[in-house]
């Protein structure tokens, strides 16, 4: 399979997406943030000096959902129909998972929005969360499924291990 962000001579451009079928398109993107003690139990209490973190993540996750086509070059400007943000605790580990499911009736799909909003939800609650713990840490980003358009349903095989 070729890259499709590349003219004939090397040069990126932008997918023309014109003959393509407007279709329904669905993309989910998890990660996760560990965080020490402190953070988790003010997090868990609501006693975030900034205010309600969770809260915070999920809009700041939204609207970064919503312009995912400002920060990276190559994405189409999307009329997104749904995103929705959801967190889970994780006591044992001090973690916070996260997921970012994003829809859109369209001709391209919606996984760099789900990437993009969870990973702004991951770092906006170590943004509000950093004078209690300046070492917390992001990882395991990584698209769970998509949906829609020619190549239907794909659900990330490695998800499984996690």
């Amino acid at each position: 399979m070729a890259f499709t962000h590349f003219d004939e001579n090397g040069k990126a451009v932008m997918v023309d997406v014109t003959e393509k079928e407007d279709t329904e398109r669905e993309a989910t993107a998890a990660g996760k943030i560990w965080v020490n003690r402190a953070v988790y139990d003010a997090i868990t209490s609501g006693n975030v000096e900034k205010g309600d973190v969770l809260g915070i993540a999920t809009t700041a996750g939204i609207m970064a959902a919503k312009r995912t086509f400002e920060l990276i070059p190559l994405c189409h400007i999307l009329p997104l129909t749904g995103c929705k943000i959801e967190f889970s605790m994780n006591a044992k580990d001090r973690s916070i998972s996260c997921r970012c499911t994003v829809k859109v009736t369209g001709k391209t799909g919606v996984e760099m929005e789900a990437l993009t909003g969870v990973s702004t939800a991951l770092l906006t609650i170590y943004d509000m969360c950093k004078a209690l713990d300046k070492s917390m840490e992001i990882g395991e980003i990584y698209l769970c499924r998509k949906t829609g358009g020619k190549s239907g349903e794909i659900k990330n095989q490695c998800a499984k291990r996690r």
